[in-house]
């Protein structure tokens, strides 16, 4: 699949590289802003019992 995308993008290899690093920044970023914090909210690992009576 990696290879498919990367043979996809348009350009010279160093171009390629380029590309290729901006999209999976894109992508960390997308799940760092939006898709952990939605998921978070179903997780109940993050409920804290600490200093509860």
């Amino acid at each position: 699949m990696y290879g498919w995308i990367f043979r996809s993008l348009p350009g010279p290899r160093w171009l390629r590289i380029i590309l290729s690093l901006l999209l999976a920044l894109g992508c960390v970023a997308v799940l760092m802003l939006f898709v952990f914090p939605w998921v978070s909210q179903f997780n109940p690992l993050t409920d804290s019992t600490i200093g509860s009576p």
